[in-house]
């Protein structure tokens, strides 16, 4: 955690005053329900107690001034000339800004700080954090007016035309609308959601780092992307009514997709029973049965790493190696895929010994140090000074 009285201090050494405020916006974590998010289905995410920190200052003229820690670096640019960087961390926060004037919503030139104490490149949405740190912040700042549901999709339109990334809603969603010790199931079709309460009793979530990102990851989320899409346009050249997979049944998949392409078939059909397991994973928390909770984890790891194709070497190692512990109830791979994280459902106090006899495993396989990231549930974006 860090401290907000850092954050105002290293904006004044940068700046030489004080910020008119300190937005802050977690980085997020999601329990089932992956790949679902951009073919209208349902996740169940929350946010974690690390984050992005966003300090901001308003300024005389309309230059933009930012900063940020990570890189030790300064961008700056006119408000007039906002336009996607080479230099790449710039863009997160300036797509938020464009977006603004896209609504024809009134800025003026502002200082901004950035800081943050979320693992970059473990698949925990530290891209969304940032536009929905720097959208608060903004929203604040110039009293535009807008709804938590509004910043988290100005966040996601940011990431899609300055990032480059045609992410779904769920990251930005998270990191704006958690409570702690919480998950939302959101329908990624209408937005609707519901808080459904994470009771995790004598057991804590442990995420394994594999401190990989295969180059894969950008043009493979594409290709699964068009392939969700392929099997939809199939399937509504006989039903209509189908607009993507949200709406179709494995039956439907077995007739009007499997023929054509059995690639495609595994894919989209991992998406339909990943909607299932999401449901399941809802019932088994409000009842408390934790380990029907581990079980759907471990199954939708399977179904990611053998049907949709998403997993790698290092994550499936990381997996099958809890599995011999019953101490651990269940694993899977989290986020996009081919690194990243494992999030896994451990008894509380065992994660250390888990990392000390898995640690050493993977390094003789991998040539990779694992880290562990011990994380809590917490509420959503705010202003923290």
């Amino acid at each position: 955690m860090i401290e907000t009285t850092q954050i105002g201090d290293r904006f004044r050494e940068q700046y030489g005053s004080v910020p008119d405020l300190i937005s802050r916006s977690p980085g997020r974590i999601n329990i089932i329900g992956e790949h679902t998010d951009y073919n209208e289905g349902f996740v169940l995410p929350t946010a974690i107690d690390k984050s992005v920190y966003v300090a901001l200052g308003k300024r005389d003229d309309q230059q933009i001034h930012l900063y940020a820690e990570d890189f030790g670096e300064f961008f700056r640019t006119d408000l007039a000339q906002v336009a996607p960087t080479d230099k790449g961390w710039p863009n997160y926060i300036l797509g938020v800004v464009n977006q603004l004037k896209e609504r024809g919503l009134l800025l003026s030139g502002f200082n901004l700080y950035i800081d943050g104490d979320i693992p970059v490149g473990a698949g925990l949405s530290s891209s969304a954090a940032v536009e929905c740190a720097t959208g608060f912040g903004l929203n604040q700042l110039f009293n535009l007016g807008l709804s938590r549901i509004d910043l988290a999709k100005i966040g996601q339109l940011a990431e899609h035309t300055y990032a480059g990334v045609k992410c779904g809603i769920m990251d930005q969603f998270a990191s704006v609308l958690s409570k702690p010790d919480h998950v939302i199931r959101l329908d990624c079709r209408d937005l609707s959601y519901q808080y459904v309460p994470l009771q995790l009793h004598d057991y804590e979530l442990v995420l394994l780092n594999t401190n990989v990102k295969h180059a894969l990851a950008s043009s493979a989320y594409n290709d699964r992307r068009q392939a969700c899409e392929q099997a939809v346009e199939w399937i509504q050249s006989q039903h209509p009514a189908v607009k993507s997979l949200r709406d179709v049944s494995i039956e439907l998949l077995d007739q009007w997709v499997q023929p054509k392409d059995e690639s495609v078939y595994r894919k989209a059909r991992f998406v339909v029973e990943e909607n299932v397991r999401l449901d399941r994973a809802c019932t088994a928390l409000a009842a408390g049965d934790l380990s029907e909770l581990g079980q759907l984890l471990y199954r939708t790891h399977m179904g990611l790493s053998q049907h949709y194709q998403v997993s790698c070497p290092e994550l499936d190692f990381l997996v099958d190696q809890v599995r011999s512990f019953p101490e651990v109830l269940g694993a899977r791979m989290m986020g996009g895929g081919f690194g990243g994280c494992t999030i896994n459902i451990v008894k509380k106090g065992f994660g250390t010994k888990l990392v000390e006899e898995i640690a050493p495993r993977y390094q003789a396989q991998f040539g990779l140090a694992l880290t562990p990231i011990f994380v809590k549930t917490g509420g959503g974006t705010e202003i923290v000074n």
